[in-house]
């Protein structure tokens, strides 16, 4: 339970204070959601994109390969679960564009290890290179192919739209050639080939990437808290059914397929925990960017993040239960 506690203050508890601050911040003038959009393209094409980079390039080949069922699950699951909310949100509700869906996606389909993935699993699982693997490869799924994927999908739909307005059919590559263009979708690709060929990382390099990287995770917060105050936000089923997708179906989804391959029990409690954190605040980010989906993608985010606190201690203890019986 002190472990619970320590999550609800040091992780959690924190997110939702510098929100509150955004949030009161907006309501007050001091800043517009216009001004929201400028945090959110400094940490879009600078702070998240080297966040990223310097987190994955400092992982190494035999990391990756170590445990090939863990890298494979968590591709696999990971992005099944990515395409289902983004086909969900784009056929099952008619008002919605593949881009309303593409964000969804990268919302709810994406959890955000990147900002609190050693947060939390350090207190729960302790500081081990255990740890540090399930961080960097769920990190490189969500960052280097989720994020990728998520881009060209939105910019497809945004093209479509565009050209269905003016009668040119769209290129079906350039959606995919403008996501790759973006520092957030190639940085974190270029990071994982480093590591594939094999090319060291210098130390001496890192503080340099750092300084920025870490305005990452608070202004990226801050910047959701102030859009909060500047869109009608408002609790639709197609949030909590956002929250529903993000916090029970993943974890889930990785809890069953962890068991039927067998996979190793730490490994399997860190993976289910990864796929219950809230979800990828870069989803929030890109909405705002590109304006696309922000008040309910905003919505649901806010509720995961309450919901975690709850949902964090039940999904151990359901492992726990589940390993135990298999």
């Amino acid at each position: 339970m002190s472990n619970m506690m320590h999550i609800i203050l040091y992780a959690i508890v924190p997110i939702l204070v510098v929100m509150l601050a955004g949030y009161i911040s907006g309501k007050k003038g001091v800043f517009s959601g216009a001004d929201a959009k400028k945090f959110n393209k400094v940490v879009l094409d600078y702070a998240l994109p080297a966040a990223l980079f310097v987190s994955i390039v400092q992982a190494s080949r035999e990391m990756l390969a170590k445990d090939i069922k863990l890298t494979l699950i968590s591709l696999v699951v990971i992005m099944a679960c990515f395409m289902l909310v983004y086909f969900i949100y784009k056929y099952c509700f008619k008002k919605n564009t593949g881009a309303d869906a593409a964000v969804m996606a990268l919302i709810s389909g994406s959890p955000t290890i990147g900002f609190l993935g050693f947060a939390v699993l350090e207190p729960i699982f302790g500081t081990t290179p255990r740890v540090a693997l399930v961080v960097a490869i769920v990190g490189i799924v969500v960052n280097a192919v989720g994020i990728p994927v998520g881009l060209s999908l939105l910019n497809a739909s945004k093209e479509s739209q565009v050209a269905q307005a003016g009668g040119k059919k769209p290129n079906p590559w350039k959606p995919v050639i403008h996501a790759l263009e973006q520092p957030v979708a190639w940085a974190p690709i270029l990071a994982v080939i480093m590591v594939v060929v094999g090319i060291k990382w210098p130390d001496w390099l890192s503080p340099s990437f750092d300084l920025i990287a870490k305005a990452n995770a608070s202004m990226a917060v801050f910047a959701a808290g102030i859009t909060l105050s500047a869109v009608k936000v408002t609790l639709n089923w197609q949030a909590i059914l956002g929250s529903i997708l993000k916090m029970i179906v993943m974890p889930a989804a990785l809890l069953v397929v962890g068991l039927i391959f067998k996979m190793d029990p730490m490994n399997l409690k860190m993976l289910v925990v990864s796929g219950c954190l809230p979800p990828a605040f870069s989803g929030i980010i890109i909405a705002s960017q590109y304006d696309t989906y922000v008040a309910t993608g905003t919505s649901s985010l806010t509720l995961s993040v309450i919901l975690f606190m709850g949902f964090c201690p039940l999904w151990i203890w359901l492992t726990d239960l589940c390993i135990g019986m298999f």
